[in-house]
């Protein structure tokens, strides 16, 4: 008899309220899989995107699902099964990942739920000193500013650009984050601040007292001054926002400095950037357990930390999505399993 379980399933593309929370099977472990309870789950702009069909996207590019679907990537949780040849975990353990991404990116990774099942080599051990809910908030975010900012950690070949995306020494650097309120922004300044940056935030106002908080020098609110009018001269700057006119960026850069998108899409500057010697580059983040294991340490010595916005249970996971769709998001909208 299929075990089961509680889980917020997809049985069709659309709005926040297609998200049903409904018993479904408990996942089967394979060799090398851990079983992760979990207790917290974090919600990430691909979480959106797929339930809503990925409609931003050429038809071409669109998932051909197959339903019901559990969305989600970021869990932290503790172990209840291993695998066949695992040997680093046990049954007990505190541990967060993010699962199978970008595997799984038009399928769902199956974090909305009780339990999913992990690759070993995508879980770490959970920050002691830390929280589950603020575990399961770090992940794509953190993995993102990581392979960004730090170290790519893996030769896949880039989506993106056809050259692979290389991170530049920070220290000393003049670095401007735009989006630096959001999920990936408000960690990335963290990290840039860690790595001896000289930090300039990009963001609503309501997230200035935070974000100086949290390691900026300068803080820009883009609802009263553009960017364009105040910032001059950065060595790096990365947008963690996407949209239109990411052109802007240009004139705030140095020359041979570097421009990194999260969401490359929709850039059209590559003559000015090339005429300016200016890098663009991006990546796409993909998980890394052994990466998750060295920002765990920042994690629990408080050198960075994950800021929740706001929290709801995993049968509210339609209200958080709702959330989700109202944007000025400050940190991780998280999902309480336990």
């Amino acid at each position: 008899m299929t075990e089961m379980m509680k889980a917020v399933r997809l049985h069709e593309f659309g709005g926040p309220s297609v998200l049903r929370y409904e018993n479904a099977p408990r996942p089967a472990l394979a060799s090398g899989e851990v079983l992760v309870r979990v207790h917290a789950a974090s919600l990430n702009p691909p979480d959106l995107y797929l339930r809503d069909g990925y409609r931003a996207l050429p038809p071409e590019w669109r998932p051909n699902a197959t339903f019901p679907l559990i969305l989600g990537t970021d869990v932290s949780g503790v172990v209840a099964a291993t695998g066949e040849q695992v040997t680093q975990f046990s049954v007990g353990d505190e541990v967060y990942a993010m699962v199978r991404f970008p595997d799984d990116l038009m399928k769902g990774s199956g974090a909305y739920a009780e339990y999913v099942s992990v690759p070993a080599s995508e879980l770490a051990k959970k920050p002691p000193k830390i929280d589950h809910l603020q575990a399961s908030g770090a992940p794509m975010s953190a993995l993102t500013v990581w392979q960004f900012l730090v170290e790519l950690g893996h030769d896949a070949p880039n989506p993106f650009q056809s050259f692979p995306h290389a991170p530049i020494p920070l220290e000393g650097k003049r670095v401007l984050i735009n989006g630096a309120g959001g999920g990936v922004g408000h960690l990335a300044v963290q990290v840039a601040k860690w790595k001896r940056a000289s930090v300039t935030a990009v963001a609503s106002g309501k997230h200035e007292v935070l974000l100086r908080e949290l390691g900026a020098c300068q803080f820009i609110n883009y609802t009263k001054t553009s960017i364009e009018e105040v910032a001059q001269d950065f060595d790096l700057v990365m947008d963690a926002v996407g949209g239109a006119n990411m052109e802007r960026f240009l004139s705030v850069i140095k020359p041979a400095g570097v421009l990194l998108f999260v969401n490359p899409l929709g850039f059209s500057g590559q003559e000015e950037a090339a005429r300016r010697g200016i890098t663009v580059s991006s990546t796409q983040v993909r998980s890394n357990g052994a990466q998750l294991g060295e920002i765990g340490r920042l994690l629990d010595d408080g050198t960075i930390r994950v800021v929740i916005d706001s929290m709801f249970s995993l049968a509210e996971a339609s209200a958080a999505h709702q959330r989700a769709s109202q944007g000025s998001i400050q940190g991780k909208i998280v999902l309480k399993a336990v």
